[in-house]
């Protein structure tokens, strides 16, 4: 028997608790939006006094650490979408199956982030350009590969996750001053390169150097006239 699905792009995400149900999977991540919106602007301004407690620190980084995973594999999530579409399976059963599918591959991941310590690098020198996915592992991105992870918080900072070693809870957050780019020279490079539906930058001269990559704007078709 066909069926008729709607192929229209969705979220999907998905909990490390094997035991959470398809309404929680439907809402995502939970997140503190207060707790959350007072570290970015803290790292905006470099001033990680305005952060707040360190436990509050903690949490809102690994919120950011959550959320970048979750545009992380919305791209791997749309084609495994399409691929059970065109199989003899209901919406629910391709979403559980999508679902299966992020779980195998990003799970083990997270909780493997979970016990990374996190630095904030602020007062970069470039602007950091942002994706649909700003997420970057750069074990798995970078040649040679670099031993960490990060996440754009700001045109200027940047969150950086490396391995501790620790086997139960990862440390506070560190807050760290910068004036070159070091390690993190291609960042805006990696952006570029993984990007698939928008780009945003802080400068016209970034967006124009790399204009070429852009789909071309299609001129509005005339309206149709009649007799």
């Amino acid at each position: 028997m066909a069926k008729n699905h709607d192929l229209r792009p969705k979220r999907f995400s998905t909990f490390r608790s094997k035991d959470a149900d398809a309404a929680a999977h439907a809402a995502g991540p939970a997140t503190h939006e207060g707790r959350l919106a007072r570290f970015l602007h803290a790292a905006q301004q470099g001033k990680p006094e305005e952060a707040g407690p360190v436990a509050d620190v903690q949490r809102a980084a690994q919120d950011c650490v959550e959320l970048g995973l979750v545009c992380a594999y919305q791209q791997e999530a749309q084609s495994a979408r399409a691929r059970y579409a065109v199989e003899p399976m209901f919406d629910d059963e391709i979403r559980a199956a999508v679902i299966s599918d992020i779980r195998r591959s990003y799970v083990a991941l997270r909780e493997q982030l979970a016990l990374y310590d996190f630095t904030v690098f602020h007062g970069l020198p470039t602007a950091l350009m942002i994706n649909e996915a700003p997420f970057i592992d750069w074990r798995a991105r970078a040649r040679p590969a670099q031993p960490f992870v990060s996440m754009p918080l700001g045109p200027y900072c940047l969150l950086v996750g490396t391995p501790s070693g620790k086997k139960s809870r990862a440390g506070p957050v560190l807050w760290k001053p910068v004036t070159t780019m070091g390690p993190f020279k291609d960042h805006n490079g990696h952006i570029v390169n993984s990007a698939r539906l928008w780009i945003v930058a802080t400068t016209d001269e970034q967006l124009l150097s790399i204009q070429d990559r852009f789909a071309p704007i299609l001129p509005d078709k005339p309206a149709a006239t009649h007799p």
